[in-house]
């Protein structure tokens, strides 16, 4: 049952609206997916889809078709995501070549969103304060095949006092009171509360002050929320105006949405298919801000060289490093990582160990071909993400695909592929 509380207020806010807005608990929750660019040119998807018209590649699905039991969900070819959350990052319009930050990243679906619009190309830093939700993030950028991001671990001061002014576009999807989740989570209606939306007001306006300094001069600051609290929306995002005149709110073209304030933007379950999303769309007056020091590039090993060579891998431009005997491709804009909580620096390639090179499951998420490659049934791709051995007249390390897309590793020999898919990600019947 909704709070009485906040059927109050929403009456009060909508007004002639309030109907139609209950009306919409009654039906259906609207479910989505999110194709993945990085993945190249995609099959037809089996899943009943219909274009969702304010993301690039998000779609509606039939609930009934289950895809995130398809084994192009382990392969990253699609994210499942609400269609309104899909808007901020359709707002913030990323562009391949730039530093973009997006600091409150968990569980993924916006960071894997911009790292799609980006094309692996310039810097993502993707950024979570709770260690848990940001070994998740990690997790999908990984099985999206995104190789440009940099996922961090720390308080959004933190990164103000090392990045300020270095983002040309900085997301702040913020934590919230979760009033437009009360349909899809039982625990944001049951933890709401007037003292909750008050609390996270507070702390939404610490964040839009660490995020004010890292936005670049001429850069675009995106604020959104999953909530319909004003308090927590448009006067949240008046009152950071009030304190930060070197930002204008602008007005990009938003036809889908309703513009409730300069620069802000409302999703309606009533009046569209998803649940509640606000967003606001910032601009910083123009200048010049001081480049962080880059970090050095690493002496890549021979052991990872002969093995690229041996399965005509080429890397990106880009650089490597070393987190003791892991070895990662970066960005070439990669700034000096001492000091940070880092959970992953680029492209995991894998682990040097006694003269042999192992490669990481991540390498082979961002890979599409390789010299020594197993093409598997979709009969024999269940087997494999369960662990088994599979037949093959491949030799060594090979890079095994599902339908056309890779999935994961095996090493084959004396006929035989032997499974290195993760086991933390084995799927049991």
């Amino acid at each position: 049952m909704l709070p009485q509380a906040f059927l109050q207020r929403m009456e009060e806010q909508l007004g002639e609206e309030y109907p139609a807005f209950l009306e919409s608990f009654n039906r259906p929750r609207a479910v989505g997916l999110r194709a993945n660019p990085l993945k190249g040119a995609l099959p037809p998807l089996p899943f009943g889809l219909e274009p969702v018209p304010w993301a690039r590649g998000g779609y509606w699905y039939d609930p009934a078709t289950r895809p995130g039991l398809h084994p192009w969900h382990q392969a990253g070819l699609y994210y499942l995501q609400e269609p309104s959350a899909m808007a901020p990052v359709t707002l913030l319009d990323p562009r391949p070549g730039e530093r973009v930050l997006d600091l409150c990243a968990a569980p993924g679906g916006k960071s894997t969103q911009i790292a799609g619009l980006m094309e692996n190309r310039g810097l993502l830093v993707s950024n979570e304060y709770s260690p848990k939700r940001a070994k998740i993030l990690s997790q999908n950028l990984e099985r999206l095949g995104a190789a440009n991001a940099l996922v961090l671990n720390e308080p959004v001061q933190a990164l103000a006092d090392r990045f300020p002014g270095w983002f040309h576009r900085v997301l702040v999807d913020a934590p919230c009171s979760g009033e437009g989740m009360f349909r899809k989570e039982a625990a944001a209606l049951e933890d709401w509360s007037p003292e909750l939306v008050d609390m996270c007001a507070r702390r939404q306006g610490e964040i839009l002050e660490a995020a004010a300094r890292l936005t670049a001069p001429g850069g675009r600051l995106v604020y959104s929320t999953c909530t319909f609290s004003p308090r927590e929306d448009e006067e949240a995002v008046s009152a950071f105006l009030e304190g930060h005149r070197e930002f204008t709110p602008i007005e990009p073209d938003a036809p889908w949405f309703v513009r409730s304030a300069p620069g802000c933007f409302r999703l309606w379950p009533h009046r569209l298919r998803g649940e509640g999303h606000f967003a606001a769309v910032l601009e910083k007056a123009g200048g010049e801000a001081e480049a962080p020091e880059p970090e050095p590039p690493a002496r890549f090993p021979r052991e990872a060289e002969d093995f690229l060579r041996e399965l005509g891998i080429l890397l990106p431009p880009g650089k490597a490093l070393a987190f003791g005997d892991t070895w990662y491709w970066a960005p070439e804009a990669l700034p000096r990582l001492r000091g940070l909580k880092v959970l992953r620096p680029g492209l995991e390639l894998g682990t040097c160990r006694n003269g042999r090179f192992l490669p990481a499951h991540a390498l082979a998420l961002w890979l599409k071909e390789a010299a020594s490659l197993q093409e598997l049934t979709l009969e024999d791709t269940a087997r494999y993400l369960e662990g088994q051995t599979l037949p093959t007249t491949c030799r060594g390390w090979t890079l095994v695909r599902a339908q056309g897309y890779s999935i994961g590793w095996a090493k084959a020999s004396g006929g035989v592929l032997k499974n290195h898919y993760p086991k933390g990600l084995r799927i049991r019947r």
